[in-house]
């Protein structure tokens, strides 16, 4: 694979370009650690050797400098947040600084205490994952046991009144099983429901081959969903989203590079989005060395892909560009070699042969590769094997 990236000059031209508004969407990865190991985790494969998390000092420094600069809602994520000690302290300094807050959590070290903690600091919602509707698929998928204990927490959220959302990752190995998620879902009295196809980056990259759905599947689970909004329109609402890799055209990534996603690693490492840091030849700065102004407006990593001054054919005379400004630089990467180019979900793209073989190969049985190539748990030990094989998603 080409480590081939867009020269100096482009930056230059980039100069040019209107400046871009502020981080409205702040992102807080507070760690990689997390008790699941799931095979679909968009944490990068390499977590592991991520040795020293940001502390408290500089994560609050975080919350003020990007509320300063126009920072509206603030997720605080993982990994699993809640193994933060700090957590209700960092909620609190968001609360008082007016973000809109969000914790996205598996559940784990959700109790009792450390619901009514988390109210009192000012969290305003909570975004519950579940890996499947049966205890048996939900505890395989994340190599653990807590089915049950998700259960018991999505009461915990109920009764001290967070408005709830609830998300599950779809799959080829529990998509047939969409009407169940929904039922349960509905049962558990989620507001919201987001059932959100594996998208390919990370350990479902890793894993795509177990993963990415038949297109005979795909079709059932979106018209099952599809019924399902229409009956229970007034008790919940239900987002599904479709893997990219069946679409022709690719989506705007991040809604445009560095224009409103800012995301903080558990390192302090500041990304245009959580798996940017895969690509070559880019620097992203720490913000334990500069400050959000500075990494936002002023810093190479987030003006390299901003604009449209850095495209190459055939997105540079495409006129559909302001839609999806060439799509996802990581899928560019990962596909065709080289993060300037276009997305290869693009049937413009050059490189669309590549995506249209992964979803001719997932068409087949898979008795034999579930033989020939397990699953990947997510968990320390693969990590630092897959790191060691040179694998970057």
């Amino acid at each position: 694979m080409e480590n081939t990236i867009t020269t100096s000059s482009d930056h230059a031209a980039q100069s040019n370009a209107a400046k871009p508004g502020p981080p409205l969407w702040l992102l807080a990865e507070l760690t990689y650690r997390c008790p699941l190991h799931c095979v679909f985790c968009f944490n990068p494969v390499n977590f592991a050797n991520v040795e020293k998390e940001l502390d408290t000092e500089n994560w609050l420094r975080v919350l003020k400098e990007a509320r300063a600069l126009g920072s509206v809602q603030c997720g605080f994520s993982g990994g699993e947040p809640l193994l933060r000690d700090d957590l209700e302290t960092l909620v609190s300094e968001a609360h008082k600084l007016g973000y809109y807050t969000n914790l996205l959590t598996s559940g784990v070290g959700l109790t009792e205490t450390r619901a009514k903690a988390l109210k009192d600091a000012g969290l305003d919602h909570i975004q519950l994952s579940f890996q499947d509707s049966t205890k048996e698929l939900n505890d395989f998928l994340s190599h653990t046991k807590t089915f049950d204990l998700k259960h018991k927490v999505a009461k915990i959220i109920a009764d001290h009144e967070f408005p709830m959302v609830l998300n599950c990752v779809i799959h080829r190995l529990n998509i047939d099983y969409i009407d169940k998620i929904i039922e349960m879902a509905i049962e558990l009295g989620a507001e919201c429901l987001e059932l959100a196809n594996t998208q390919f980056y990370s350990w479902a990259k890793v894993n795509q081959e177990h993963l990415l759905p038949t297109r005979e599947q795909l079709v059932s689970a979106e018209a099952i969903t599809n019924r399902y909004r229409e009956k229970y329109a007034d008790k919940i609402r239900i987002i599904f989203v479709v893997p990219d890799y069946y679409e022709t055209r690719p989506k705007k990534c991040m809604n445009g590079w560095g224009n409103v996603f800012l995301t903080i690693n558990p390192e302090g490492k500041a990304l245009p989005c959580h798996t940017a840091s895969m690509l070559p030849g880019l620097d992203f700065p720490s913000v334990k060395d500069h400050s959000i102004n500075d990494i936002w407006y002023e810093s190479e990593g987030f003006n390299r892909f901003r604009g449209d001054a850095w495209m190459k054919e055939p997105c540079r005379s495409c006129p559909e560009k302001e839609n999806d400004l060439g799509g996802c630089r990581c899928q560019a990467y990962m596909i065709a070699g080289d993060p300037a180019a276009a997305d290869p979900v693009c049937d413009k793209s050059p490189d669309h042969h590549k995506i249209q073989a992964y979803v001719e190969k997932a068409q087949q049985p898979q008795d034999k590769q579930m033989t020939e190539s397990p699953l990947v748990f997510r968990d320390p030990k693969s990590s630092r094997k897959l790191d060691e094989e040179g694998i970057v998603f």
